[in-house]
């Protein structure tokens, strides 16, 4: 069972990157991701977002089973995620307001995250059991945390360094994240127990 804990964690965060190696959740990575702070709580909102959604999934998708209702679970992952973004929102602007203003228009965001969604469909596509499903939401999570800080970091660096002139902007943004994407390629022949 801890080999399979630890293969889920290492694979999430290194392997199958949701950013990196999925491609999923591209535009809060893209759009949140000009400040390390900034970007650490984004991070930390979808870690929380995408493990507690993989437990209420979990249970929901039983519940919908049991009843027959097995085609009705994309709708309620979507209400779940929703409900989960919206309690995370009143959370932060309430608690850590400089946090909520500097997200944004991202924050809300969350809820139309496809990785988010893509957590909780993988969880059932792969059968995982409770354990399972939370610890691919959280280490999921923590996978977008470390890819939207290193990204966001770069692109401090990337204030200071001379480029030309073309590629001012977005475009320096993109090629960056393109070589951090391969750089975690280099994780995809890794092999866990």
């Amino acid at each position: 069972m801890v080999t399979s804990l630890l293969s889920i964690s290492l694979g999430a965060i290194l392997i199958n990157n949701f950013i990196f190696s999925q491609f999923l959740g591209c535009c809060p990575f893209l759009g949140v991701s000009q400040k390390v702070d900034t970007a650490l709580g984004m991070g930390l909102a979808v870690t929380f977002v995408m493990g507690m959604s993989s437990a209420l999934c979990y249970v929901v998708t039983g519940l919908l089973n049991a009843l027959g209702l097995n085609y009705m679970g994309t709708l309620a992952y979507i209400l779940i995620i929703a409900s989960l973004v919206q309690l995370v929102e009143m959370f932060l602007k309430k608690n850590i307001p400089s946090l909520y203003s500097s997200l944004g228009i991202y924050l809300p965001l969350i809820t139309t995250n496809c990785a988010v969604l893509g957590v909780v469909l993988l969880n059932v596509q792969n059968s995982y059991n409770f354990i399972e499903s939370v610890t691919y939401g959280i280490t999921g999570g923590l996978g977008f945390l470390v890819a939207i800080v290193l990204f966001a970091s770069v692109r401090e660096r990337l204030q200071f360094a001379e480029y030309p002139k073309s590629f001012e902007g977005f475009p320096i943004a993109l090629v960056s994240a393109g070589l951090l994407a391969l750089a975690f390629m280099g994780f995809s022949g890794m092999k866990i127990w």
